[in-house]
């Protein structure tokens, strides 16, 4: 593996961080939010919302499937882009599912988990921060070097929700499990490894592996938990201009575990 450059610390994607960190901010926040009605998705990257009783169309910044929240009729929120030159104007960044606010930016995870990071979440001090760094066959969302160790993050944003009950991945994926045994390679090589699902909603029970959708990476995250890779599960506060880490979770992995509550 090559060795990092010290001075991706003071890189625009870290230094963001470090400001944001140092001024007191740790909340991501969006501007030009608009609420609207969710009308319909007629592919994974874009949808209609009926917006000051017109159509509008909006890029989806989630290629998942979250078919249990965007459902005709549900409430959103938009963001009105910069960018005259877009072809869609708005961005789909959030949705009620009954009076629960989730979160579906893709694009948030990374960034609230450097954001919990920086203010003293997980380590406390943190050296080195390079995003999107390669081990083995994959692209890792974060090499670290903090607290005098050296370890490998990858990040996963959870939309999916039951019964208090939040899980991941809502669709197979084996870019997932790749990255799953990766993680464990690091451990393997002498690094420390971390997972961290980003739960973009507040009020989750616990987290725990999608083993009807996707057994395989269920399969996987046990493998990886036994190998030595830290599991982390934090949910989020959210609002309709705003999204931030708050609190761990506990995470479940073997199946016929069951907590009270639970369906039978």
């Amino acid at each position: 593996m090559r060795k990092p450059d010290p001075d991706v610390c003071r890189s625009r994607y870290i230094t963001c961080y470090n400001e944001k960190r140092n001024e007191g901010g740790e909340r991501m926040k969006y501007a030009n939010i608009k609420k609207a009605v969710f009308r319909d998705r007629p592919n994974r990257f874009i949808a209609h919302v009926e917006l000051n009783g017109t159509c509008a169309v909006c890029h989806v910044k989630n290629t998942g499937r979250c078919r249990e929240l965007l459902i005709p009729g549900a409430d959103v929120f938009v963001q009105e882009a910069d960018a005259p030159n877009r072809k869609t104007r708005y961005d789909l960044i959030s949705v009620y599912k009954g009076d629960q606010l989730i979160n579906i930016d893709a694009a948030a995870p990374n960034k609230i988990f450097a954001e919990w990071v920086w203010s003293g979440g997980l380590f406390q001090k943190i050296t080195l921060m390079q995003p999107e760094y390669r081990f083995g066959a994959s692209r890792l969302d974060f090499y670290m070097e903090a607290d005098g160790r050296r370890l490998f993050v990858e990040v996963k944003g959870v939309t999916l929700e039951e019964n208090g009950v939040v899980r991941f991945p809502d669709a197979p994926t084996e870019r997932g499990v790749r990255h799953l045994k990766e993680l464990a390679s690091c451990v393997q090589a002498g690094f420390d490894a971390y997972i961290v699902f980003i739960i973009q909603m507040s009020g989750a029970r616990y987290f725990e592996p999608n083993w009807e959708t996707h057994p395989a990476f269920g399969a996987a995250l046990a493998n990886a938990e036994r190998a030595g890779v830290h599991i982390v599960a934090l949910d989020c506060v959210v609002t309709p201009n705003s999204i931030s880490a708050a609190n761990r979770i506990s995470v479940q992995l073997l199946r016929e575990q069951k907590k009270d509550g639970d369906e039978k």
